[in-house]
């Protein structure tokens, strides 16, 4: 057991990062998901969305949160001076796994939406559904996991 504490650990702190994350988000965005009301500039349609970005509008505020995120989850590589394989592929696991937490419990625990609206009929920023679910999370769950236990390994 104490050979997967790391592993644990850090899956453990993903997702605590996930739940903070998404009260942030809530608090931001209240009942309108994917910045529906920001003040933000958004590009509602190009091929390159349809692409890497699942058809999703690519807004102001999302460029830069994920941009944040992706600079927080590599920021121990810089502190530590380590930029191994396994380093790497633990920060981009994490990345995966923390977004799909996050976006999940964006759901999970807005007021305006919960468990019951967690349906591609609320959520229409979602175009892609696979058994109740964004197709994204059944992407990027096994991937992110796999690539996390691989990194400890």
């Amino acid at each position: 057991m104490t050979a997967y504490l790391p592993l644990l650990s850090t899956l453990a702190a993903v997702l605590l990062l996930g739940f903070f994350f998404a009260k942030l988000e809530i608090a931001i965005e209240g009942d309108a998901g994917w910045a529906a009301n920001l003040p933000t500039w958004r590009i509602e349609h190009h091929w390159l969305l349809d692409l890497l970005w699942g058809g999703r509008a690519m807004t102001g505020y999302h460029a830069w949160a994920f941009s944040l995120v992706a600079l927080f989850f590599h920021f121990p590589l810089v502190f530590s001076g380590d930029y191994s394989w396994s380093a790497v592929q633990r920060a981009l696991a994490s990345i995966m796994l923390f977004w799909v937490c996050e976006d999940f419990l964006w759901f999970v625990l807005n007021p305006a939406y919960g468990l019951r609206r967690f349906a591609k009929t609320h959520a229409g920023w979602h175009k892609h559904w696979i058994a109740g679910a964004p197709v994204e999370y059944w992407i990027f769950t096994p991937i992110g996991l796999w690539w996390l236990w691989a990194s400890y390994r």
